[in-house]
């Protein structure tokens, strides 16, 4: 079995669940993400928390494995929240991540037992992107487009007024040596063409894979998340010519580059249309 943290570091496809649909929580494991979160905070309305927090409880202790969204610390239910996660070993999903402080205090009040994935959806949150990425038990950062949006008045699906926060929050993780971000929700649910446009255009940022809000969603983001035919031919070409090979095709091949090819041909691969 994959550990918690690789599997965590390496998910392509997150996909979300609401807690208070337990008949969802089977279905949503054989769906075939890579990391199921039961959703705790925004998918769930006030008087149904502590329904959705037992209904996660009882599912887990069954031995099935998912990550938990919390709701966000300060708010009532958040205490109530991590005990839970905690006592599964689930690892967290921390919405509105801003404060280093906040998010160490959640990880050893965890005794180390769950990783966390700082979800950075506030303006705040992009502008201390690198101490948040920085603290310890932060596995992954993961891109709240739709809350951090709406906090800047802009429309969560503009690729360009959210350029700068997705920039930063890739170069603050590899700043930060964790793995890669997540990208954030695509909400045309049944545009295949958004959904896709969402995902070249995250990868070709840097993220690595996308949180989803469907399971229509996961085919496209196994595929768009993988490397591609092309990319898996260069990597072997690169490796397969030697180390002391300075050149290739009239391109400089140099140590990032070999990096590079390892990287490429370390990822998990899928079927890709791309030739």
């Amino acid at each position: 079995m994959t550990a918690p943290r690789n599997r965590v570091a390496t998910a392509r496809s997150l996909l979300f669940v609401p807690g208070d649909r337990p008949d969802r929580f089977d279905k949503a494991a054989a769906s075939g993400a890579d990391l199921v979160v039961i959703d705790l905070e925004d998918a769930v309305a006030a008087e149904n928390k502590e329904r959705a927090r037992e209904s996660a409880a009882a599912w887990l202790a069954l031995g099935n494995r998912a990550a938990v969204r919390i709701n966000a610390p300060g708010t009532p239910w958040s205490e109530a929240d991590l005990a839970m996660a905690a006592e599964h070993g689930s690892p967290l999903v921390v919405p509105k991540a801003e404060d280093p402080v906040v998010l160490a205090e959640l990880a050893a009040r965890t005794a180390g037992r769950c990783d966390l994935v700082a979800l950075v959806e506030t303006a705040l949150g992009v502008e201390r992107a690198h101490e948040v990425c920085a603290t310890s038990g932060v596995v992954r950062a993961a891109f709240g487009n739709v809350d951090l949006a709406a906090q800047l008045g802009v429309a969560h699906d503009d690729h360009t007024a959210l350029a700068h926060a997705r920039r930063r929050l890739v170069v603050a993780s590899a700043a930060a040596g964790i793995a890669p971000p997540v990208e954030g929700v695509t909400t045309a649910v049944r545009d295949t063409g958004v959904l896709r446009a969402d995902i070249a255009h995250g990868r070709r940022l840097g993220f690595t894979g996308k949180l989803c809000i469907h399971p229509d969603q996961l085919p496209a983001v196994a595929e768009g998340f993988a490397p591609s035919a092309r990319e898996l031919q260069w990597a072997r070409s690169v490796l397969g010519a030697g180390e002391s090979v300075t050149t290739m095709d009239g391109h400089m091949i140099d140590k990032p580059m070999l990096e590079r090819a390892r990287r490429i041909l370390a990822a998990p691969h899928a079927p890709h249309t791309e030739t």
